[in-house]
């Protein structure tokens, strides 16, 4: 059965099984943007508490006749993520690239978005690429000689634990090459009020975007979780200075995915998403790690957020 499906339903289920499995119970962040998850989180962008969105894309229409003076002319923009239609929009019109090429793993929304980013930018070529950013893909063909521009909005970076950050961008480095440059959005530390704010709203998006990841498990994987005996927390842990997102049982529970079985006692949670806050040094220390070199960095006049333009420069041999 299983060599008929999906390989990105694979590994879905390969994720969810083995995270389920493992001490800690964890679900990678990425899988909580299927359709529906990804029409959620639109929503939460726009709600009052959500500062992230907003405030990123006050500093782009700050900084963008900049960004476009270091931007080579015909450079090909690769989001890594679904465009936008709130930032994606200001960036291609402020440096018209050749092309636009959008990466994400939910494919429904993907196309959806690249229709819409077409109509609106009828002379711009846009190639979307139904991938999962994390692993090794291939570019379009045709880009390959063309300059290129990472889009990396949204302080995505800080769902990955800085080790697998660093991964991350450094498997940025090697698909788009050395002298590509990456545009890169970092969200700052601040108060844990306005933190946990943003993450637990009082409308209750944000818990229907989390409690969707149990509904698609089922649905796609064959399962039987009662979504109802879990609750949505949001948690700031300061030591590794993140929000936490948790999954919490309400009741002790039992359940079986893809025919494996699975139990937590009430209390005990499924940890589904990180998101890392990071200081102004700390945030480039990660980039250097990673392989890219930070040009400049832009932040809103409070310094809630951080925009920085990076360049992969070819490694050197001296210190």
């Amino acid at each position: 059965m299983l060599k008929t499906l999906d390989p990105q339903l694979v590994a879905f289920r390969d994720d969810v099984l083995s995270g389920l499995a493992a001490p800690i119970p964890a679900i990678p962040a990425r899988w909580l943007y299927d359709h529906r998850g990804s029409e959620l989180f639109d929503e939460i962008t726009r709600l009052p508490s959500y500062y992230p969105t907003r405030t990123e894309t006050a500093i782009f229409h700050e900084i963008m006749p900049e960004v476009a003076a270091r931007v080579p002319k015909g450079a090909v923009v690769v989001e890594f993520g679904a465009g936008s239609q709130t930032k994606t929009p200001i960036l291609i019109e402020a440096i018209s690239p050749a092309a636009y090429v959008p990466v994400d793993i939910s494919g429904d929304y993907l196309e959806q978005s690249a229709r819409d980013l077409q109509e609106r930018f009828p002379k711009i070529e846009v190639i979307p690429v139904v991938a999962d950013f994390t692993k090794p893909f291939t570019l379009p063909g045709g880009v390959e000689h063309l300059p290129k521009l990472g889009f990396f909005p949204g302080s995505t970076i800080g769902n990955f634990v800085p080790w697998s950050g660093t991964d991350l961008l450094r498997h940025f480095r090697n698909l788009l090459g050395v002298g590509a440059q990456l545009l890169i959005g970092m969200d700052r530390v601040k108060p844990v009020d306005r933190l946990i704010a943003a993450y637990d709203d009082p409308e209750g998006v944000t818990a229907q975007f989390t409690l969707n990841l149990l509904t698609r498990i089922n649905r796609e994987l064959d399962g039987d979780i009662p979504v109802e005996a879990f609750r949505h927390e949001a948690r700031w842990n300061d030591i590794l200075s993140r929000i936490e997102i948790h999954l919490v049982a309400t009741r002790d529970v039992s359940f079986t995915i893809s025919d494996r079985s699975f139990s937590l006692s009430k209390g005990s949670s499924i940890h589904a998403e990180n998101s890392h806050k990071y200081g102004q040094r700390g945030g480039r220390v990660l980039l250097l790690a990673g392989g890219w070199t930070p040009l400049v960095e832009w932040t809103d006049p409070a310094g809630d957020f951080a925009e920085i333009l990076s360049v992969a420069e070819p490694e050197r041999f001296a210190p």
